[in-house]
């Protein structure tokens, strides 16, 4: 894209914020029911519209079943938009706050309020929940929004401006496409929120923009998510659980497991079940239908880098669950694949991996393992695998992450009630469930005095009352 366009592309984002933002102004916060038919109306566009989604993911990636799709992204989105419904009503009622007795008697309260026009930078690896999701936790706190998707998923955007263009007015939501140099204008415009979804060193160049309009951001980022499996804990059970998280979306994932450590003992045992749930989650291997290609030649490269940097420092490198015949039947196919004997210099575990490879590491101690997770930027997610003891809980209060899944792997995400989100190098913010309606609302807090009232004693000239409130308060 040229400068000419770039300065066209702009200037169209910036009337269309101007043109939410009037309409915002003018209209008004919208009511309960406003809220919830816009979110009826949302979830109404994208279950008409399966087919064609499943469609456009997979024309993007090349190859994606559709029953991941429907899953993976289609099922987490129509459930969290349910669940927005059922609790709006809760959700907006003003909360009432504690007044101290010496000003009494008034009240206190807490109303939540739109922000205003809250812009959203999706990415590519869901392309569609992590766009309509934010929109839909905007909609519900009462927002008008404006959507940048990623653009390596063409095919995606397109539907995105197609239905929602059909659904919503372009003042209340709109989509915006287009390259990096318009993702750098767009995450420069002033709205009133901004949520990224994405890598961390763009989230950081996200934040930057957006603190030149002092833009209060939500940023879900990524980071190496690590799974500790307790000595003695069964290798099926957790091979099987860390393949499903690992190999889902061939990896592409920003929760997806990125790293295991067990315990030593363990390794070559993991390693075998980890095998074996490979074959029977993908019987034919990387030829499966339910398993997805790598988004394009660059990530795919990128990848294969990684491999290449590990074997050529010492790594262990084995393809799993498939004969190594089968690796490269469909275009940008990598095969599922284990790395052992990694060491802190290889690139594997200095980037974030987002595909079909996993480290695996071995730990003498918990205490090790632990340490080993403590000593990297906190990860978006933390998975654990043991018994209910000592050991777990040692393990949820000594680590900080994102969010915590106990003998499971992703399913956090999909519990509509828990917040998401991460924390320092993985995220700032968090939306889902009520933390999402707040985190895209202003909490106006409220004070109303009645008209007489013991305040009125505290002022000048300081009486006996005044001087009583201070000893008894100043302790």
């Amino acid at each position: 894209m040229n400068s000419l366009d770039i300065a066209g592309t702009a200037s169209r984002m910036e009337d269309t914020l101007s043109r939410q933002r009037a309409a915002f102004l003018r209209d008004g916060p919208p009511t309960l029911g406003q809220r919830k038919a816009d979110l009826l109306k949302l979830k109404a566009a994208i279950l008409a519209r399966r087919g064609e989604i499943e469609q456009a993911l997979r024309e993007d990636f090349g190859h994606r079943s559709p029953h991941e799709t429907a899953i993976m992204e289609l099922l987490p989105l129509v459930q969290g938009i349910n669940y927005q419904c059922r609790n709006l009503r809760r959700w907006m009622r003003p909360e009432k706050r504690h007044v101290p007795i010496h000003f009494q008697p008034a009240r206190a309260w807490v109303a939540y309020q739109p922000r205003g026009v809250v812009g959203i930078m999706s990415p590519w690896n869901y392309p569609m929940s992590l766009a309509l999701m934010p929109l839909a936790t905007a909609i519900a706190a009462g927002n008008r929004a404006m959507i940048k998707p990623s653009e390596f998923t063409p095919a995606s955007s397109a539907l995105l401006v197609k239905m929602l263009g059909e659904t919503f007015a372009p003042e209340q939501v709109a989509v915006v496409t287009g390259d990096a140099a318009v993702g750098q204008q767009f995450s420069a415009l002033p709205f009133d929120h901004l949520i990224f979804t994405g890598s961390t060193p763009v989230g950081r160049a996200v934040m930057k923009a957006a603190s030149e309009n002092l833009v209060p951001v939500t940023l879900e980022l990524g980071g190496k998510s690590p799974v500790i499996v307790e000595k003695g804990h069964s290798m099926r059970h957790a091979a099987t659980s860390i393949a499903y998280g690992k190999l889902a979306n061939s990896g592409q994932i920003c929760i997806a497991p990125d790293y295991v450590l067990v315990h030593q003992d363990a390794l070559e045992s993991f390693v075998d079940a980890y095998d074996q749930a490979v074959r029977t989650l993908y019987p034919d291997g990387p030829a499966a239908d339910n398993y997805t290609s790598i988004i394009n030649e660059r990530h795919y490269e990128r990848l294969h880098a990684l491999l290449d940097d590990a074997r050529a420092k010492g790594a262990t490198v084995r393809e799993v669950g498939v004969n190594a015949a089968d690796a490269g039947r469909r275009a940008h196919n990598l095969a599922p694949t284990v790395v052992v004997g990694v060491t802190d210099q290889m690139r594997l575990m200095q980037e974030e991996i987002f595909g079909p490879v996993l480290p695996v590491i071995a730990y003498r101690e918990l205490d090790e393992a632990i340490a080993y997770v403590n000593a990297r930027p906190r990860p978006l997610a933390l998975y654990y695998f043991g018994g209910d003891d000592p050991q777990r809980r040692k393990v949820l209060a000594l680590t900080t992450s994102g969010n915590v899944t106990i003998n499971n792997t992703l399913m956090h995400y999909a519990q509509e009630d828990l917040p998401f989100g991460g924390v320092g190098p993985s995220g700032i913010g968090a939306y889902h469930g009520v933390e999402g309606f707040k985190s895209l609302s202003h909490a106006k807090g409220v004070f109303q005095q009645g008209r007489w009232n013991l305040s009125a004693l505290l002022r000048p000239p300081f009486g006996s009352f005044a001087r009583l409130v201070l000893k008894v308060m100043l302790r």
